[in-house]
């Protein structure tokens, strides 16, 4: 029989393992302005997780090698991919199967407009500037405020496809069908999925275990706001109609940054999501065939800004996820905090607060968690977008 959890929250007692100390902060690229969210992905082959971002104030995109784990507190190997105003968001994608890893940008504000930024066929290159080239995807000029961008194989063909999520009069998630030959960009189709008001997170990840990936979203403004899964129609049906919108928990909520992952260690995938003014909505998957949720709050921390991100990571390596929260309007808060997951006997669950940015910076980003200096635990990344803190990484003290 499933127990009902209760959701409670206490702050962390003298004597802990983990102290309310801030956690060492290390500065990956603070040269530019307005950093934008970082995305991570192995793109020359060491087993080490690179990055991409936007400098949004700055309108350029960077790529940053991982110089290895001796290297990975001081600054790290980095070229300037691509010149383009307000960029909101870059992922890695290959997206002409050349073996060499490309980087997509999604621009807001007046550009309004998806890059891609084709990299070096040759690898030992990748931090050669002048070996890159920039190129916009026509269907996209002009078209909406981009936000966000997930490479996905959606029709089985032709290589990477890539959903794609804005904001603003015309915001809409879709699809970008790549052609036979993706370096024709003029050739890539725009696909709407469903309107959207101010799109924040897509995941691509199969949500009713029918073979078929689906999306999960969330939406920040709007008449459809909230967090919700998209069912993709399946490989017999039309690609290009309307995926079917399933709501996850209550709608008309201002939802930012959401995770996916299993939470109370029942099996299931959970969704976990900032919602402001204070609180974090946990959407509990239920068991059964039909894809259910129930929803609880977890109440934001004393002294932090307003929630921006959150990443379910087993921070403390006990086994159980705990949750990391980035803030925005943090001034002289708390901007990163984590809440550590506590369990009893009976299944109640309690969350302890920890200390983690302290009160340097004001607007955090999307929260990314990696073994980023190699010692065995989770280590939290992120970007700082007003006091310049730029591209950096918090270093877990646990071990």
């Amino acid at each position: 029989m499933r127990l009902l959890l209760f959701i409670g929250m206490t702050f962390l007692s003298a004597g802990s393992a983990y102290a309310d100390d801030v956690w060492r902060r290390h500065t990956i690229d603070d040269s530019s302005r307005g950093a934008d969210g970082v995305r991570l992905t192995d793109i020359n082959g060491d087993g080490l997780l690179d990055i991409t971002t936007g400098w949004e104030e700055g309108g350029i995109v960077r790529v940053y090698h991982h110089p290895g784990y001796a290297k990975a507190r001081g600054k790290w190997p980095a070229v300037t991919i691509g010149q383009v105003a307000a960029p909101e968001d870059a992922v890695f994608a290959d997206l002409d199967n050349d073996g060499a890893v490309d980087v997509i940008s999604a621009c807001e504000g007046k550009t309004r407009t998806i890059f891609v930024h084709w990299a070096p066929s040759d690898t030992n290159d990748n931090l050669n500037a002048s070996a890159w080239s920039t190129a916009a995807i026509p269907v996209t000029q002009n078209r909406a405020q981009w936000m966000f961008c997930v490479p996905a194989q959606v029709d089985g063909k032709h290589g990477v496809d890539l959903i794609v999520g804005s904001k603003g009069k015309q915001g809409l998630i879709g699809w970008l069908q790549a052609p036979k030959d993706p370096r024709q960009l003029d050739q890539w189709k725009l696909h709407t999925i469903c309107p959207a008001g101010w799109i924040m997170s897509l995941i691509w990840t199969d949500i009713d275990g029918d073979g078929n990936t689906d999306i999960l979203a969330s939406d920040r403004r709007g008449a459809g706001r909230g967090c919700f899964w998209l069912k993709h129609p399946g490989s017999d049906g039309p690609l290009t109609k309307p995926w079917t919108k399933h709501p996850i928990g209550t709608g008309n909520r201002e939802v930012m940054f959401l995770d996916d992952a299993d939470v109370d260690g029942d099996g299931l995938s959970d969704v976990v999501v900032p919602n402001k003014p204070g609180q974090i909505l946990w959407h509990r998957r239920q068991p059964g065939k039909q894809v259910a949720w129930e929803t609880s709050q977890i109440p934001f921390p004393k002294n932090v800004g307003t929630g921006k991100s959150t990443a379910i990571a087993d921070i403390n390596n006990d086994g159980r996820a705990d949750i990391v929260l980035s803030f925005e309007n943090a001034k002289n808060v708390s901007g990163i905090v984590w809440m550590e997951q506590h369990q009893t006997d009976a299944g109640e669950i309690t969350w302890k607060q920890h200390t983690l940015s302290g009160p340097t910076g004001t607007k955090f980003d999307l929260i990314q968690t990696s073994d980023i200096d190699g010692d065995g635990d989770l280590d939290v990344m992120t970007c700082e977008e007003r006091e310049d803190l730029g591209v950096i990484w918090y270093e877990n003290p646990g071990q």
